[in-house]
């Protein structure tokens, strides 16, 4: 990336911070990308999954809180204030859309349509934060609009009402992001946890009573601690040590990994209208990426050591 006049060289510390974040980044969007083939691969109904998802998912991060505080996860916990709930709540949220639009499309709209999350997130920034997104986004933004219009409005595959519900999730996605940027003590972690358990929550009037069998539960278990606990948990731990649009840009390798763990299970395919608009998204994507960061210029960002994360004071 291109250095600012006047700022410090990078030194090797920042670099080794800079690919370490691009590390938990780019774990966290494997993790994510593995909704759709755990939605195909579990025989329940959305209700259902949604409840075990968010038990698992919400354990899976309190486990994580317990080994990082310590004493000091009672504190944590009841520490998010206004804004954690309500982060939790949009997240909880964006998770019912997520799950549900797998049902009612395709894995590859529901991917691709999130792929334009970086964007949304930039009109609401502007909106709510008085943020005015660079020509080179507004650029992007229009080139993964037409790649979405592509793969939705032509494609013979998916579901209105299905991609409707991923476009919801998109948002909420947007929303947490400026609802962080806002109000960036919020403890993410239990405000994450919270939305697991909020979710689980709300769908459990809509789910199966029976429990699931031996197989089903391990599976279950598997789906909330991968996709939810650590695909968080290392989107948390690696978007503090990046600059805020390339993690956004990053994550979106969700959209193309998650077709393809359906095609390699389940056999498939996308369509050639979701295949086109897939590529125009990404390239408007990368390209972004690339105007944006000046990838490959001169190496990572100058930025000081990742800040650190507010913790709760512990009593001894």
């Amino acid at each position: 990336m291109a250095l600012d006049k006047g700022r410090a060289a990078i030194t090797p510390a920042a670099v080794r911070n800079y690919r370490l974040g691009l590390a938990l980044v780019t774990g966290s969007a494997v993790a994510w990308s593995t909704a759709g083939f755990f939605t195909r691969l579990i025989p329940l109904h959305s209700a259902t999954l949604l409840v075990w998802r968010g038990l698992f998912g919400g354990l899976g991060l309190l486990a994580l809180i317990i080994v990082r505080e310590g004493r000091g996860t009672p504190a944590a916990l009841t520490s998010m204030g206004r804004p954690g709930v309500i982060f939790a709540a949009v997240s909880a949220l964006g998770m019912v859309f997520f799950i549900t639009s797998l049902r009612h499309t395709t894995v590859a709209h529901v991917a691709v349509i999130y792929a334009t999350v970086p964007f949304v997130g930039a009109a609401l920034a502007w909106m709510f934060l008085a943020e005015a997104p660079g020509r080179a986004a507004l650029l992007a933004s229009l080139g993964a609009l037409a790649g979405v219009t592509v793969m939705v409005g032509l494609g013979r595959e998916g579901g209105l009402s299905g991609d409707l519900l991923a476009f919801g999730m998109t948002a909420c996605m947007a929303a947490m992001m400026v609802i962080s940027r806002r109000h960036p003590g919020i403890g993410v972690l239990p405000a994450a946890a919270l939305s697991a358990w909020l979710s689980a929550l709300a769908a459990l009037p809509f789910a199966d009573t029976a429990l699931p069998g031996a197989t089903d539960m391990v599976l279950l278990a598997a789906f909330g601690l991968v996709n939810s606990a650590l695909g968080l948990a290392f989107f948390t731990l690696g978007a503090r040590r990046l600059p805020v649009i390339e993690t956004a840009l990053i994550g979106a390798l969700d959209a193309p990994l998650a077709p393809v763990w359906v095609f390699l299970a389940f056999g498939e395919t996308p369509d050639r209208a979701t295949l086109v608009g897939g590529l125009i998204v990404f390239a408007a994507v990368g390209l972004h990426l690339l105007v944006a960061t000046g990838a490959g210029v001169e190496g990572p960002p100058p930025m000081a050591a990742a800040p650190r994360p507010v913790r709760v004071r512990r009593r001894r």
